[in-house]
């Protein structure tokens, strides 16, 4: 029976989420050489290759990936059994933004759940702009938004696009104000559409004012209104109707994480946190900054972006 060493699994998945020999020794506290030795005594004992390495790239390698989960099992299994052991409980706060809480969010919670059952994790979900001025402030540790402005600290963990969605029976006259959802003030996506509008020279008004994203979703699948989404999240029975109307295109942003966290245990929640949000993201239906974008529809009651 191949028995498998702890040291040796952690350096893989290490390698796996991070793409790298170098960050992986970083985030280990180790140097490159030790982490390739442990890797090359991790395929030796199981007969196969894990990890593809060339001098412009680190990738999965097909049986790689295969063991990637199972790896991850083992090492959630073993600090488990660790953690078992003591009574100290650890916590910290995580802020996650409203748009990006989609279909992932309960895999992202069950993945950190998991993780480490001796840490508490406090997670509050709000608009990109609240987070970042709670993090700012030191109210929470951590934090999962969209990019915005020319802010540019923390790990990128994905591009996002929008689109302007709404149902196929929403009409827009010509002559009259484009009819908008939207959500708080404090959203960054509801100021960069009013932006977009008044420099496209279309007129707008707001006839709907939500208390969070859920709530915009709603309204525009009633048929109340249009907004702009992330992509990803498409509100149920919607299309994009940006060519329809002939809307304005809404600039591409990142989604990233910022954390102030400097503790071993806590970097390697958010570590396990970004490699199941980069695993367990749905596709994109198409990126809104393309020319003709065809009209998507989507049977997914999501959230809007904010």
């Amino acid at each position: 029976m191949t028995t498998l060493d702890v040291d040796a699994v952690k350096a893989f998945v290490t390698i796996a989420d991070l793409r790298s020999f170098t960050r992986a020794a970083d985030e280990l506290g180790t140097t490159q050489g030790a982490i390739s030795v442990k890797l090359k005594r991790l395929e030796d004992r199981l007969g196969q290759k894990l990890i593809e390495r060339t001098p412009r790239s680190v990738r999965l390698s097909a049986q790689g990936a295969l063991f990637l989960e199972s790896a991850r099992e083992f090492l959630a299994a073993h600090d488990r059994a660790v953690a078992g052991l003591s009574s100290v409980r650890r916590r910290f706060s995580l802020g996650i933004a409203t748009h990006v809480g989609g279909p992932e969010l309960p895999t992202l919670l069950a993945r950190l759940n998991a993780h480490d059952p001796a840490l508490t994790i406090e997670v509050r979900l709000d608009d990109s702009r609240d987070l970042l001025d709670a993090f700012d402030r030191g109210d929470i540790d951590a934090a999962i938004v969209r990019r915005e402005g020319d802010r540019r600290d923390g790990e990128v963990l994905a591009p996002e696009h929008f689109g302007w969605f709404a149902t196929p029976e929403f009409v827009h006259r010509s002559g009259e104000p484009l009819r908008l959802a939207a959500s708080s003030p404090t959203c960054g996506i509801r100021n960069l559409t009013n932006q977009a509008l008044d420099s496209a020279g279309i007129a707008w008004t707001e006839v709907f004012l939500g208390c969070g994203a859920f709530a915009v979703a709603e309204a525009v699948s009633a048929g109340l209104a249009t907004s702009v989404f992330s992509c990803r999240l498409v509100p149920a029975g919607t299309i994009e109707v940006s060519r329809k109307f002939a809307l304005p295109p809404i600039p591409p942003s990142e989604i990233v994480l910022l954390s102030t966290l400097s503790d071993v245990t806590s970097r390697k929640a958010l570590r396990t946190l970004a490699a199941a949000f980069r695993e367990h993201r749905p596709p994109v239906a198409f990126a809104a900054a393309r020319p003709e974008p065809p009209h998507v529809h989507s049977s997914r009651a999501l959230s809007s972006a904010s």
